[in-house]
């Protein structure tokens, strides 16, 4: 009787494992996994489905293949931590004081601000996040305290080999110097990243990627580097490596997700988190006018690539302006939630319109704002005070005119007072920068100097 009871309890316990083991694939199949790569001072003209023929990019380019490559992507801001604030948030950063780097190095990403992340693990989504984060260094900052299961890679800024502020939360959340030799950023993201997906592979999945590459310091293995034997020019042979090193790491993850069965249901960004910085790293920004930390085209204009076989078109161009605010509200929605007009978002859902439901503009208007610095897109009319111009705003209509050569200033005041009235209202309603290292949001604007500090 003791046996038959037993061989019953096992019975029992192996259809509730099959059951259990059911119910999570098939909650897996409804949900899309999210995999977002980040790429780190990148440059809009490199990749190849950019334009880039001397560094080759397969992997990278398989998104643009089997996907969408819009070609006005933009960053909510022009460099490092706003960027990522924006894109956790679906906010603009200046709506809670992250104009600068110096908030990620003194703070972190505001407390009161809900993360992707935490949007997704309440919909019963695993979380990681994998690489450069640079929202904060305290501990209530990091990944794990907003929305993150785990977190493998820095938290700011940091060499590729012997990588500084590095915390493994497996092991514990102390920040530590990677001293094992072997050890390089890119290829160990990649590791532990598809290490990852295998442990969650009946769980939908959100996979935060932040490459450091190619942010300066220049560092390459000699794998990457022996690729190009015939760049003679040192810095940029280094930045073909870390490039060609990155698009490894990508398509290492892109066949492990493809090895599970997954690749239809899952939906893949590639973004850039800034322009280029060309003079420290050779990033080429396409022809656009400026660079990295500028409110010109090459400061918020970046790479941005997405794949969702399931439901996006494939092999398609999408022409119209979008931002990284919108990743937010896409992923949400693609798992089903309903975005409440409480979360006060400014990105919106991409699919009605990669999909040609709704053939307006996801963004009719766009702003940036990096102290004196500041830009509003209005239609294909961009009004810019940057570094590097006049001091005055400039006027440019960017249908035809993607350089900013043609100052139509003088020649449309109208659409100049026009464009101001909007970035006035609009930057009226922003915070002022809370880091106590950056000039307060409303003097920063008077003044044509920028005090803040970059990393």
């Amino acid at each position: 009787m003791r046996s038959a009871t037993a061989l019953a309890a096992i019975c029992l316990a192996l259809a509730a494992s099959v059951f259990s083991s059911t119910c999570q694939q098939t909650v897996a199949a409804d949900k899309p996994n999210l995999v977002i790569f980040y790429a780190d001072d990148l440059g809009w003209g490199e990749t190849g489905c950019q334009g880039n023929k001397d560094i080759p990019t397969p992997h990278i380019d398989s998104l643009a293949k089997n996907g969408i490559r819009f070609t006005q992507g933009y960053v909510a801001a022009t460099y490092c931590s706003p960027s990522r604030a924006g894109l956790m948030t679906g906010r603009y950063p200046t709506r809670f004081g992250h104009e600068f780097n110096s908030v990620a190095n003194v703070t972190g990403l505001h407390l009161s601000e809900t993360t992707l992340a935490d949007r997704l693990k309440k919909l019963g989504y695993a979380t990681a996040c994998v690489g450069k984060w640079h929202l904060g260094r305290d501990p209530q900052y990091r990944p794990t305290k907003r929305g993150f299961d785990e977190f493998f890679g820095t938290l700011a800024n940091t060499p590729f080999f012997h990588p500084t502020n590095f915390v493994d939360s497996r092991l514990s959340n102390d920040v530590r110097e990677i001293t094992d030799n072997s050890f390089y950023t890119t290829d160990a993201y990649a590791d532990r990243s598809i290490d990852w997906i295998e442990k969650n592979r009946n769980q939908p999945k959100f996979l935060y990627l932040p490459f450091n590459a190619q942010h300066a310091p220049l560092e390459a293995p000699k794998k990457y580097l022996d690729r190009f034997p015939n760049i003679t020019d040192e810095k940029r042979k280094l930045f073909a490596a870390m490039m060609s090193g990155m698009d490894d790491a990508i398509g290492r993850v892109l066949a492990k997700i493809r090895d599970i069965g997954q690749e239809d249901n899952t939906i893949y960004f590639f973004i850039g988190d800034n322009g280029g910085p060309t003079q420290s790293t050779t990033s080429q920004n396409g022809g656009l006018r400026g660079f990295k930390m500028t409110t010109y085209e090459g400061g918020p204009r970046v790479p941005f690539l997405a794949q969702w076989k399931a439901k996006f078109p494939a092999g398609k161009t999408y022409d119209l302006p979008v931002m990284n605010l919108d990743v937010l509200p896409t992923a949400v929605a693609g798992a089903g939630e309903k975005i409440d007009p409480a979360w006060k978002l400014d990105g919106v859902d991409l699919l009605p319109y990669v999909a040609g439901a709704n053939t307006s503009r996801p963004h009719e208007t766009m702003f940036w704002r990096y102290g004196p610095q500041w830009a509003v897109r209005h239609g294909d009319h961009k009004l810019v005070v940057s570094n590097g111009g006049s001091g005055e705003p400039e006027l440019y209509n960017l249908a035809d005119d993607r350089s900013e050569s043609k100052n139509l200033a003088s020649a449309q005041p109208e659409k100049v007072r026009q464009l101001q009235a909007l970035y006035t209202a609009w930057s009226s309603q922003q915070a002022e920068p809370s880091a106590p290292d950056a000039p307060a949001g409303k003097k920063a604007n008077k003044k044509n100097k920028n005090k803040a500090k970059a990393n």
